[in-house]
């Protein structure tokens, strides 16, 4: 270590610096665009969970173990290497030749259906929050089943799972590092290219390591003033006893 050369300025010169911000760019688009797809699906998800039809538990429950057992990186390379097989050959040869940056979609895909899975069991606890009496006294002024879920518990539900929210989303932009594998550029790939080009490993990592802490610092910030705005008074005390 005592004879290792630091040199940070490379952090700061083309075309190490334009690959960093790339890399950047890279990630918090995938977190981003996986992210809608998690809440959207993950929330139908959380929903079917509790309804009272049991085929309709089944399938969602099924859904959940599957895609939370199945580790990360096999359902990386499942969407992109194995998905345009598998398909019909018109619409393999459309994921692997037509459809641009098809790399983009898997990984977008891949995380945004892995971390529905979490989010659906994170809204299907909220739901469970909610005492049942709302739900009764929602059917009880005439509301249908699915008007109670959207007027009634689902606004509640979400007000309760802020926190735990925030802590999957800080996951989402983590597992974003996965991608590289594909061939995506975010901000592990673009260190380590880094890395190959000019020796100074320690150097990228420690850019890639701030980088992470700083969206998370972001992250936290504007989620502990959601959860301000948000907070039930009285809610927490009331779930701890």
């Amino acid at each position: 270590m005592g004879a290792y050369q630091w040199k940070w300025a490379v952090l700061v010169t083309q075309p190490y610096l334009g690959w960093l911000l790339q890399g950047l760019a890279a990630t918090l688009l995938l977190a981003l665009a996986a992210w809608i797809i998690a809440l959207a699906l993950g929330s139908l998800i959380g929903v079917a969970r509790t309804l009272p039809w049991r085929p309709v538990r089944f399938v969602a429950t099924a859904y959940v173990e599957l895609f939370r057992n199945v580790p990360l990186l096999v359902q990386m390379f499942l969407w992109f290497f194995v998905l345009p097989e598998v398909v019909p050959e018109a619409a393999g040869r459309w994921l692997k030749r037509e459809l641009p940056y098809p790399e983009y979609f898997s990984a977008i895909a891949c995380l945004g259906m892995y971390t529905a899975s979490r989010v659906g069991e994170q809204v299907r606890a909220g739901i469970n929050s909610v005492p049942p009496g709302l739900a009764a006294v929602a059917r009880a002024s005439g509301l249908s089943l699915f008007q109670g879920y959207r007027y009634v518990q689902l606004p509640i539900a979400y007000r309760i799972i802020v926190p735990t929210l925030t802590s999957e989303f800080l996951g989402v932009v983590k597992n974003t590092s996965i991608a590289l594998t594909i061939g995506i550029m975010e901000i592990t790939a673009s260190s380590r290219q880094i890395e190959s080009y000019t020796f100074q490993g320690y150097e990228a990592f420690a850019a890639a390591t701030g980088m992470y802490l700083a969206i998370s610092i972001v992250l936290l910030f504007v989620t502990r003033k959601i959860e301000s705005r948000t907070r039930i008074p009285g809610w927490i005390a009331r779930g701890t006893t």
